[in-house]
């Protein structure tokens, strides 16, 4: 029989103070508000509140209203129509002034900084076509110093102001996560002044205001800058007549997020579409929300305290008695809940008070007392494992817990594209920096980054690095149709990447005065059949693939540097890209299991017909042994084909050997 261990722990006492469940509530609520209090001072607590407010504020939002703004999209096709380089002259701004004016347009606003004068034509001809009615955008820049922050603008030109444009400032608050919510609270931001030059008196602007969207980029009705220039053939009829009119650059492909964009920005919406918006368009709903006084308050803290304090009572109230699987449903019940009331205050109440406070503490109330009475029920049967522990182990205890299928070794047959890629003469670069192992290893890391990100650009699957090689593969783990194609034009990506690196370490080597340590890289790539699949011992394991196609595939990475070539293929490889690629075959060579020689091959990126033909023909000589050092075709082949001068350079030295 196995004793149950003496902890050392005081049985409590009737009159032990949190023994008592409703005192153990009341110091979890007073727990739960003070931590609140501390983590709502953190930036990521704001963070969470704010991505609350972009789910909610963009759940069924409205349309725009319908006498909203019209924009006018400097866009790829207006680029394309226009066939101007950017920036546009200033002429091309003012005969669309002048035709939106015609058309009946109430205000103009151009979000197009013109803070510098261009040729003296343009400038007059835009100069005489502004007046009160044109709002031109301006920008604000605060520059942050040790010594003290100072507010630099980029306002037009003073003698555009001087005939009567408006200058509205378009500059917005991203906030720190680079998401757009909060109204500009600039006086004469680029928004109010256009609504003020429409007539429009949308009063003084709400401190910390949050921007209700409309829908995602394109949402607002959109012509092209082409278009607007000419409406009447372009255009319905009074298109513009009465209307307020923003002019900016928007792409009709929004940009992705991660991809960024020219005035382009995250809004409440991009977490929906993970696309940007245009500026223009942002500056639209500016508008819209000032005029027509959409904006949402943020709540203030005594609102926000009792919304707290509220749901940590009702939580307390809800496991007064006993917790268990209701707790777990009342407290989805309740998140849902707390979700809908936050909507509901932002669509009726233009009003916004975050979920996120109220929820955890809900939460931290139902859980915290969970875990209390978990706890008590499993006291006594804690005691008897830590008895148990002494004979058991713990790690043992853990693995046993755990499904051990995970970690069962497996594979598969599948034919997979392999590549080896490797750096020539990179141990004579080691050498040279083997004292500045910091600078060595910086090399390695700068060459090894652009090329694995080629590799998976391209589907493709890293296996392993060994040094400054690396061995990846197609097909595997997820079905590639076109393993080969993708491998071969990740080799071919690669060497771009190589060149670029070279690039930067030649400007480099300039600058400091040091030597260039140029880099030039083998690849070797087959297609065929592989094991592949979870390999090694059941505590490591790596996904890997083997097989005779692997070491061919590094044979030829190897062998490229005797042929001249960047790049060597299998013979399955080259007929699989060969309706791609121009290939063509350098060599045959012996592979393990095969008893007749297996031709090699290279990509070329120019050929022509006559050219591959010549060679092909040369490629037949060489088998036949029907070569001479003398033979014309040294001479003419790499005029031809001057990406394979140093092939046929060497195809030379090797002749000349033989007949010494």
């Amino acid at each position: 029989m196995i004793a149950v261990a003496d902890t050392g722990q005081k049985m409590r006492k009737p009159g032990w103070p949190f023994s008592s469940r409703p005192v153990r509530l009341a110091v979890l609520v007073l727990l739960t508000l003070i931590t609140i209090s501390l983590l709502s001072r953190l930036p990521a607590w704001s963070l969470l509140e704010l991505r609350s407010f972009d789910y909610l504020s963009t759940v069924d939002d409205p349309l725009p209203p319908a006498d909203a703004p019209v924009i006018v999209a400097i866009d790829e096709p207006s680029l394309a129509e226009m066939n101007e380089q950017w920036p546009w002259p200033r002429s091309l701004h003012a005969r669309l002034i002048r035709q939106l004016r015609a058309a009946g347009a109430k205000a103009i606003g151009l979000d197009i900084i013109m803070a510098e004068q261009s040729s003296r034509e343009d400038d007059a001809a835009i100069t005489a076509a502004v007046g009160p009615d044109i709002v031109l955008a301006g920008d604000e820049t605060l520059i942050q110093t040790p010594q003290a922050d100072q507010l630099i603008r980029a306002t037009p030109m003073p003698q555009l102001t001087e005939a009567g444009a408006r200058t509205g400032i378009a500059s917005i608050d991203l906030g720190g996560d680079g998401v757009f919510r909060n109204i500009p609270s600039y006086q004469d931001g680029f928004a109010i002044t256009l609504a003020q030059a429409a007539g429009k008196a949308p009063g003084r602007l709400p401190a910390h205001a949050l921007i209700q969207s409309f829908g995602p980029s394109r949402s607002y009705p959109t012509v092209s800058y082409y278009q607007a220039l000419d409406p009447e053939n372009f255009l319905p009829k009074d298109f513009f007549k009465d209307r307020v009119v923003f002019v900016g650059l928007s792409l009709q492909n929004a940009p992705e997020i991660d991809k960024g964009g020219a005035d382009a920005f995250a809004t409440p919406y991009t977490v929906h579409t993970g696309r940007l918006v245009a500026g223009v368009e942002i500056q639209a709903t500016i508008y819209d929300n000032i005029v027509h006084r959409y904006s949402i308050e943020l709540a203030r803290l005594p609102v926000v305290a009792l919304a707290i304090l509220f749901a940590a009572i009702l939580a307390a109230a809800t496991v007064w008695k006993s917790t268990g699987w209701r707790t777990f449903v009342a407290t989805v019940i309740f998140i849902g809940v707390a979700a809908a009331l936050s909507y509901a205050g932002i669509r009726l109440g233009n009003l916004f008070v975050s979920p996120l406070g109220p929820v955890v503490a809900y939460v931290s109330v139902a859980f915290g007392q969970a875990a209390f009475d978990f706890a008590e029920e499993r006291r006594k049967k804690k005691q008897i494992t830590l008895a148990f522990s002494q004979y058991i182990s713990p790690d043992l205890v853990k693995r046993l817990s755990e499904d051990p299928s995970q970690l069962k070794l497996g594979g598969e047959r599948r034919t997979l594209s392999v590549l080896f890629s490797d750096v020539r003469g990179f141990t004579t670069i080691a050498e040279t920096l083997k004292d500045d192992p910091e600078q060595l290893t910086g090399l390695i890391n700068r060459l090894l980054t652009p090329l694995s990100d080629v590799v998976m650009d391209h589907a493709g699957t890293i296996d392993k690095y060994m040094g400054d090689c690396i061995m990846a593969f197609w097909n595997a783990p997820l079905d590639d149709a076109d393993h080969a194609l993708h491998a071969v034009a990740a080799s071919l990506a690669m060497q771009e990447a190589i060149a670029s690196l070279n690039r930067q370490l030649e400007i480099e080597a300039r600058i400091n005065g040091t030597p260039l340590h140029a880099l030039k890289m083998g690849v070797g790539i087959n297609t065929g059949e592989c094991v592949v699949g979870n390999m090694g011992s059941n505590r490591r394991f790596d996904y890997s693939c083997l097989g005779d196609a692997v070491n061919l595939a590094s044979r030829l990475e190897g062998a490229s540097k005797n042929y001249g070539v960047a790049l060597l293929l299998g013979e399955q490889t080259a007929k699989l890209v060969a309706g791609t690629y121009t290939v063509a075959e350098l060599d045959r060579v012996l592979v393990k299991g095969k008893t007749l020689p297996t031709p090699v091959f290279t990509v070329l990126h120019h050929a022509d017909a006559a050219a591959l033909a010549a060679h092909q023909a040369f490629v037949e000589m060489k088998y036949a042994g029907k070569l001479s050092p003398d033979d014309t075709v040294f001479e003419t082949l790499p005029q031809m084909i001057p990406e394979l001068a140093a092939y046929y350079a060497i195809v030379r030295s090797d002749v000349s050997g033989t007949e010494g």
